[in-house]
């Protein structure tokens, strides 16, 4: 290997870690419990936040393989090749660098950028969204910011960066995520199963089956709260060639908001060959867009029981026995009320369950 070619390559030791997982049949959460702060030990292993020290290499080692001197010369290499592309980066594109790609930690940049400063900022971009060159970043990220499937309304610019954070750390999630080979036919084959979650109440019942089914069709489901500035509410991505990822923030935390968002994601996997869509509170409404809620809502609400819907009104009673009828919640079918215009979006959002991130985070490790 040329030296060029060793300057635009490095390999985090979460690299090996996932495979491994993998070959060994460990699930992140049978190793997170030998180590030391669990699962935000493993997360920051994995992406390069934390680094193998000895008694990680003899944890590791005991657990996945490989000896305790193997771990420790793989986070060697792994700190001597990211220092090879920081100091590429920082004679040729470092201003380019730090204008367009996103600080992991959103910070603002100092007003005087000591060298130390800039190589630190580097380092902190390379390493978090897992690219060697920005020539890399623009193929793998770049696009979606001036992409049709990335913008906003025009009365709301949303704040990219932490799209792009929100976005990046769902794949770092998606990559602990084991999951089947990537199939469209399998995702259609199993909605059924995932339909009849619709009325579960709690997410620490339908989210572990809703991971199971999905991940089965080769989906990774994974929620991740959005950071400030980000107003997305789901996306889709192909993560790896036979790895799908749905990503969710859970934005606003209800029923109906969460499932048409689900299905809506669903519907851009099964209607458009599984390419990147992030999908924002105020997007503007292209075809794709359009295409993805009307199978969200036929998903939801079955065509042949539309015109029930529409007579409902904002009658209790009524909305009460057309969702046990159709295998929703109540708040669904105001959802799809609101949604088709037959009620105003301030009618009956009282039968809507609404959940607290201490309803959330138990089911997400």
């Amino acid at each position: 290997m040329d030296e060029r070619a060793v300057t635009d390559w490095f390999s985090k030791p979460g690299d090996s870690i996932i495979a491994l997982m993998q070959r060994r049949g460990v699930s992140p959460q049978q190793l997170a419990r030998s180590l030391k702060d669990g699962m935000t030990t493993l997360r920051g292993l994995c992406d390069g936040s934390v680094a193998v020290d000895a008694p990680l290499a003899t944890t590791l080692s005991e657990h996945l393989g490989g000896s305790r001197a193997f771990w420790l010369q793989r986070q060697a290499n792994f700190e001597a090749a990211v220092d090879r592309a920081v100091g590429a980066a920082a004679e040729t594109d470092a201003d380019n660098w730090l204008d367009r790609v996103p600080s992991p930690t959103g910070k603002k940049l100092p007003k005087k950028l000591t060298d130390e400063i800039t190589r630190d900022e580097l380092r902190s971009r390379l390493v978090y969204f897992n690219v060697p060159k920005l020539e890399a970043w623009e193929r793998q990220y770049g696009s979606l910011v001036s992409g049709t499937r990335f913008r906003t309304s025009q009365t709301f610019i949303s704040a990219e960066d932490s799209v792009l954070r929100w976005l990046r750390r769902g794949e770092m999630e998606a990559e602990l995520t084991a999951t089947a080979q990537w199939s469209v036919a399998k995702l259609q084959e199993r909605l059924s199963a995932i339909r009849r979650l619709v009325h579960v109440s709690q997410p620490s019942r339908f989210l572990p089956q809703l991971r199971r089914l999905l991940a089965e069709a080769g989906v990774a489901l994974v929620v991740v709260k959005a950071p400030t500035g980000c107003r997305a509410s789901g996306a889709t991505r192909m993560v790896t060639p036979d790895k799908a990822m749905i990503l969710m923030s859970f934005r606003h935390r209800a029923d109906d908001q969460f499932w048409f968002t689900l299905f809506h994601e669903i519907g851009h996997l099964v209607l458009h060959s599984a390419r990147t869509f992030v999908d924002q509170d105020g997007m503007l409404t292209d075809e794709s867009e359009k295409e993805a809620n009307d199978f969200s809502s036929s998903a939801l609400v079955p065509l042949d029981r539309v015109g029930e819907l529409e007579e409902l009104n904002s009658n209790r009673e009524a909305i009460l026995r057309f969702s046990r009828s159709i295998g929703v919640s109540p708040g669904v079918t105001v959802g799809q009320m609101q949604h088709r215009e037959i009620i105003s979006p301030t009618k009956m959002n009282w039968l809507k369950r609404r959940w607290s991130w201490d309803d959330i985070e138990p089911a997400l490790n």
